[in-house]
């Protein structure tokens, strides 16, 4: 057991799925995971272990923001002994050609983070995706024709409402697919435990065209994502 999660020793798998919402990991769990156990309630932050395909996998919510990313996902590296994890969340697209409900793939993850001027105080550290899992997940993506996937540059930020929005066009400007607050903390766990990381997120929103998806699909119909995210994990 670790500080925030009470799993069991050995409960838990090597690869893990991290939403940040902690009723879609229920929902992933009850909807793609057989034999499902429940290994983790604290705080609310609920977390599954079951099969996927004959292959254990687990299931652990992550919160919002780097800090609680963080928190969790180091929790699985050193307490836990997890070799894989891959984020499967939403993300604010920042360029029109990005549509509300395409996946997108993160392989960097510009940020302004207070966390990584922290570990980093005189450069900014661009943290990546794993090549592996990267590679992977857009070959294997390629195997659905309705899919819009994306590969790219995305921007982590701390503030969810900002009062000057110039920099999002501006980082548009340079190619930057979309916004969240959780990869840029997520890889540089990787890179810091050389643990295979990927971000793979469903657009909900728009934030040039102000287009959304409701709270309740967020939460239960992107299947698409997720069914990427473990077809990533156990093709190896």
């Amino acid at each position: 057991m670790s500080i925030h999660l009470n799993a069991k020793e050995g409960q838990l798998s090597e690869k893990v799925l991290m939403p940040g919402d902690p009723l879609r990991a229920k929902y992933i769990a009850d909807t793609f995971l057989e034999n499902v156990e429940c290994h983790n309630t604290v705080r609310g932050m609920y977390g599954y272990t079951g099969t996927y395909k004959g292959h254990k996998i687990s299931i652990q919510s992550s919160g919002m923001g780097a800090p609680s990313m963080s928190i969790y996902a180091t929790e699985l590296i050193k307490d836990y002994g997890v070799k894989n994890i891959i984020r499967i969340g939403t993300i604010g697209a920042m360029k029109r050609e990005v549509k509300i409900r395409d996946i997108i793939m993160a392989m960097a993850a510009t940020n302004d983070s207070k966390m990584q001027n922290i570990i980093f105080p005189q450069i900014n550290y661009a943290p990546n995706a794993s090549f592996t899992l990267l590679e992977r997940a857009h070959r294997l993506s390629k195997q659905n024709d309705d899919l819009r996937v994306h590969v790219g540059n995305v921007f982590t930020g701390d503030s969810f409402y900002e009062d000057d929005d110039s920099m999002i066009n501006k980082l548009a400007d340079y190619g930057v697919l979309g916004v969240d607050m959780e990869t840029s903390a997520l890889y540089t766990l990787g890179a810091k435990y050389n643990i295979d990381v990927l971000s793979i997120m469903t657009v909900s929103d728009h934030v040039i065209t102000g287009e959304e998806t409701t709270a309740e699909e967020r939460q239960t119909t992107f299947n698409d994502m997720v069914t990427v995210a473990l077809e990533t994990l156990i093709n190896e």
